[in-house]
């Protein structure tokens, strides 16, 4: 066993997750006691700053982690059973399935289903796989995630060789995701490039992100609007070229156009009188990616039922979205200058805004 101090760097799927969480998906023999006490004695660290177990980890930061210990005793660690599925639970997974084949299964996930468990959430796409393992030898693998409230095509690897071709093509920024979404209002120009970065906000214990100049992570998002319904709402199509927390939602809102239902960024204001469904209305329409035996894999995701509605009730037609061409990102639209400057003003009142507003309760978020 090497005693050297080990160094590892987050990958993308690990964006956004807890410390702890971290060692329980990639070295699960290290028992939260080993790692609380590294924490407590300043040996577990992140980018070179003293770390706790709650901390939430970002891509791209590399972890610090003391040598192994060796084990109090040569008896394997009992793996604690999954609970089996019910009838029910199978046959709900499988309705999800829009694509199948030896390397690849794309889902279609619905509104208010977390893609992976966490503190008080058992419901999740990652408790479902053992339903689509199918005539396959291992368990699937998620690839990439979905945000529990946003819906739409979400991929899952079959086999290990496809789970590490289909990582390479979401950090590599080969893989391609198409999202529609409502907003607030219409944007002052129809096709514009987001470029803003993104952190954690303060005082949200890594719940919440921010627009942050100075210490953000690159980010950057196209936006093309679809359809208008005056000046009240308009229908967008939105296409990430870098892989932040909540980036799409964060950039939307930074621009003064929260999504519809996406209270967390955008406040009282996301919300439309109406009718319109007070639920989040994004949705990962298509997926494209290089398959690992050759050719493409390229997936189109029915919308939910309350987006299917409000597109509807608004006047719009489904094909107009569909109409437009999928575009490299290389080709996409230079910056806009005027829109980052209105992005920079927007995210500025926020945080006096949110600076406000923890002075009025006495500091506490």
């Amino acid at each position: 066993m090497s005693d050297a101090v080990r160094q590892f760097t987050v990958g993308l799927d690990d964006d956004g997750i807890r410390l702890d969480r971290w060692f329980k998906r990639h070295l699960p023999d290290t028992s939260f006691t080993t790692v609380a006490k590294w924490a407590r004695t300043g040996q577990l660290r992140v980018d070179g700053a003293r770390a706790a177990p709650g901390d939430r980890i970002a891509a791209g930061q590399v972890l610090r982690v003391p040598p192994a210990e060796p084990a109090a005793t040569d008896a394997p660690r009992p793996q604690k059973p999954r609970t089996p599925l019910t009838e029910d639970q199978i046959a709900f997974a499988r309705e999800m399935v829009i694509h199948r084949d030896p390397s690849a299964i794309v889902l279609n996930k619905p509104p208010g289903l977390a893609t992976q468990g966490g503190t008080k959430t058992h419901e999740h796409v990652d408790a479902l796989l053992d339903a689509l393992q199918f005539e396959s030898e291992g368990r699937p693998k998620l690839v990439h995630r979905l945000d529990k409230d946003t819906s739409g095509a979400l991929l899952v690897a079959r086999t290990s060789r496809a789970a590490a071709f289909f990582a390479k093509a979401f950090s590599s920024r080969t893989a391609r995701k198409v999202y529609w979404a409502l907003v607030v209002g219409v944007p002052s120009i129809d096709d514009g490039m987001v470029d803003l970065p993104i952190a954690k906000q303060p005082g949200t214990g890594g719940e919440k992100m921010h627009v942050d100049e100075e210490n953000g992570l690159p980010s950057r998002s196209r936006y093309r609007v679809i359809e208008r319904a005056g000046n009240r709402a308009c229908w967008v199509e939105l296409q990430p070229f870098t892989g932040r927390t909540h980036q799409l939602r964060v950039h939307m809102a930074a621009i003064g156009h929260p999504i519809v239902g996406d209270g967390k960024y955008g406040g009282p204001a996301a919300f439309l009188t109406g009718g319109i469904s007070r639920k989040m209305h994004l949705h990962a329409r298509r997926i494209r990616v290089d398959h690992p035996d050759g050719g493409a894999i390229d997936a189109t995701a029915a919308l939910p039922h309350h987006f299917a509605e409000s597109l509807a009730s608004l006047g719009f037609e489904e094909a107009q979205g569909d109409a437009l061409p999928l575009e490299e990102a290389k080709k996409g639209p230079p910056p806009k200058s005027v829109l980052k400057q209105r992005a920079k003003a927007h995210a500025k009142s926020m945080r006096k805004e949110h600076r406000g507003e923890r002075r009025r309760r006495g500091g506490r978020d």
